[in-house]
């Protein structure tokens, strides 16, 4: 299995990355990861949970499901975004795009994307999923996590996996444990880093 110095596996570009300076470690040894000013966010090292959610369609916009513990066995790449969020247009969609025109048909990987809304409820919408999906060509699962536009809680997913806010990218690996998450990803490296370790 090829390792990769964490401190090359994530990009510092962007308003979001300050939080990407850690302490250089393979990623599957995440849970032994000293993280620097980020103690409180993400789940690395922990199993990761179920993406308990109401909404989701297939590649073609329609009605489907994603598990994450139906894809233990795979390597799962997560991606957490909002449609009003600049750090998402900017990096994580286009890290995304790239890593499923790789990896989309690959027997050994599951990529999926979640809207997590937890602010501009208006300007974040379900129809916005399918828009973005077909704005990126993304031919994935994808999903959507509305929150409370009433009482402003965080929505389940954002709970549940302790994101710092988006976008929020989540690597998985085959035994169903959180090995990495950030608000962004080298895409190249990730690339690099999963084809070196599926068949």
């Amino acid at each position: 299995m090829e390792t990769l110095s964490r401190r090359n596996f994530i990009t510092t570009a962007g308003t979001l990355a300050g939080s990407a300076f850690l302490a250089a470690t393979a990623p599957q040894a995440a849970a032994q990861t000293i993280k620097v000013n980020r103690s409180v966010k993400g789940i690395e090292g922990q199993k990761a949970p179920e993406l308990d959610l109401n909404y989701w369609i297939d590649a073609n916009g329609q009605a489907s499901t994603f598990s994450v513990k139906e894809s233990k066995g795979k390597w799962v790449l997560l991606k957490f975004f909002q449609n009003w969020c600049p750090g998402c247009h900017e990096l994580g969609f286009p890290a995304l795009k790239m890593f499923s025109d790789e990896f989309r048909n690959h027997p050994q990987v599951a990529i999926a994307a979640v809207q997590t809304v937890f602010e501009g409820y208006n300007s974040n919408t379900v129809e916005d999923v399918r828009k973005l999906q077909l704005r990126y060509e993304l031919p994935i699962p994808m999903g959507h996590d509305e929150g409370n536009p009433i009482q402003h809680e965080l929505p389940g997913t954002m709970k549940n996996y302790r994101t710092g806010g988006t976008p929020w990218m989540v690597l998985v690996d085959p035994s169903g444990m959180v090995v990495f998450n950030d608000f962004h990803v080298n895409p190249e490296l990730l690339v690099k880093y999963i084809k070196a370790n599926v068949a």
